[in-house]
């Protein structure tokens, strides 16, 4: 039968129960009344009724649980490695750039808070640099590929369970698409559903778990795959727009893949607490923040325009509103509340007062609704900005910070690599809640709020410790560095 059937008819028939269950409620309440019995009698189909809803809205909550089966990130080849200073020579040598390129990518670079660990894709390191569709196909097979052998074996969750897939790629839509060349490789059913996402930027990560959220919701399945990747080979930028250089300077090679399930009976890591997302793209000022066109060369990049720090922060205090009333605690919502109307009464006086001076307006403590944070990972400037106003102190910054360090920018996948270090540093444990903000193109932001409901593994040693660190079993005890 149809899984599509199938779904109509239990709906159908879970209605029915419900129509059944109030309609005797109403006829023994009717019967109370008609033999003008003890009122106390009345109690027991209105509590019948009462048992009946609440015991609905939990089934229908627990149906809609999702939870977070284990994750995996990539750690590309050592061989792959590409050193601050052998950049910028590689710079030097492919001989598309001018001077003036050349140093704008250095100061931007060194200023970035990068370190000296990141990796490019094979044909980037080829000079000049290679960008065909063969060469992006086969980084999707070196992103994708491992990461989900990962997935798979830690997971033992066969390929053949899982009934739908979801990729984030925002540059690279070939034919056939990535998820068939996925399905492909793992002779994955003939009805998996699949969804490529492109576009997104930075937040797709975020909108993939909820597209993957929304299908198991929806259907009766039981896993879905979250696999988030830039593929660069086909984002190079060859011209000397600074505004589009910015690319090259930040993004590097990455790949996360995730195992999302309805199925609470399963073991999992976390369960999803709360997904909001936000965008503004109807404001033509916020849709043209980032935007891929082409030079006056005729070269195509991707261009951050002008204002793009002014259109984030609207856009983030929309998400926040939205967010906070759903994630803070109710002490600290009264606490804001209370802060606000003080601050409102203050400036109110102020005014009245001729006085221009005013204060800064009050700000929700976002560490009482979160232990831990996974931000944009833009650079350490605006890593650092972010926090700073979301009020957030050095620690819950580290894991952004030090991610992109060691990794740099790996758009969707970057929230992952930060997760992946908060366990690799025994941080996370059963009943922390872990925050994820993507911001993306569009404009758009997303959040994902995770509840840590297993025991937190042991990362002190032994097989199980060593694979628990993830993409930073070589290196974690190098961080944080603090002179990054």
């Amino acid at each position: 039968m149809d899984v599509a059937h199938k779904d109509h008819l239990r709906a159908a028939f879970h209605g029915l129960l419900g129509a059944v269950a109030l309609l005797l409620c109403v006829l023994a309440e009717a019967l109370v009344f008609a033999l003008q019995r003890s009122m106390t009698l009345y109690l027991v189909p209105v509590s019948a009724m009462l048992l009946l809803c609440r015991y609905s809205r939990r089934r229908r909550a627990a149906g809609g649980s999702i939870g977070l089966v284990d994750f995996s990130c990539l750690k590309p080849p050592r061989r792959l490695r590409l050193p601050v200073a052998g950049l910028i020579e590689h710079f030097n040598l492919i001989g598309c750039f001018d001077g003036g390129s050349i140093e704008f990518m250095a100061n931007a670079i060194n200023s970035s808070g990068m370190g000296n660990e990141t990796y490019f894709p094979p044909a980037l390191h080829y000079l000049p640099p290679a960008s065909t569709h063969a060469h992006a196909v086969q980084e999707a097979h070196m992103l994708f590929f491992p990461a989900l052998d990962d997935l798979f074996a830690k997971t033992r969750v066969p390929p053949s369970a899982v009934a739908a897939l979801v990729v984030n790629c925002s540059g690279f839509c070939p034919a056939p698409s990535l998820t068939a060349i996925i399905a492909n490789r793992y002779g994955m059913r003939a009805d998996v559903k699949t969804f490529n996402l492109s576009g997104m930027g930075c937040s797709a990560g975020s909108v993939g778990v909820d597209v993957a959220a929304g299908v198991l919701r929806a259907h009766a399945m039981s896993y879905a795959v979250v696999v988030s990747a830039e593929i660069l080979t086909v984002g190079w930028y060859f011209g000397k727009d600074h505004g589009k250089l910015l690319l090259n300077c930040n993004f590097r090679t990455g790949c996360s893949a995730v195992l999302v399930t309805n199925n609470m009976a399963a073991p999992v890591k976390y369960r999803l607490v709360n997904m909001t997302r936000t965008n503004t793209t109807a404001n033509d000022r916020s849709y043209r923040a980032g935007y891929r066109e082409e030079d006056d060369e005729g070269i195509t990049g991707f261009t951050l325009g002008h204002g793009v720090g002014r259109m984030v922060s609207e856009l983030l205090r929309a998400h926040l509103v939205k967010l906070s009333l759903s994630i803070l605690p109710w002490r600290e919502k009264a606490r804001y509340t209370a802060a606000l109307l003080v601050s409102m009464r203050r400036r109110g006086q102020d005014k009245l007062a001729g006085s221009s001076v005013s204060g800064a307006a009050p700000m929700p403590d976002f560490r009482a609704a979160a232990d831990h944070f996974c931000l944009p990972s833009s650079g350490k400037p605006m890593i650092l900005r972010l926090g700073k106003g979301l009020g957030l102190g050095e620690r819950e910054m580290e894991a952004a910070l030090m991610a992109f360090h060691r990794f740099g920018n790996q758009s969707a996948a970057a929230l992952w690599y930060q997760l992946a270090y908060l366990e690799a540093k025994g941080r996370v444990r059963k009943g922390d809640t872990v925050w994820q903000l993507g911001i993306g193109s569009g404009l758009k932001a997303n959040s994902l709020v995770w509840e840590r409901v297993a025991v937190a593994d042991d990362v002190a040693g032994g097989r199980a410790g060593r694979n628990a660190l993830g993409p930073w079993m070589d290196c974690i005890h190098q961080y944080p560095m603090w002179d990054t």
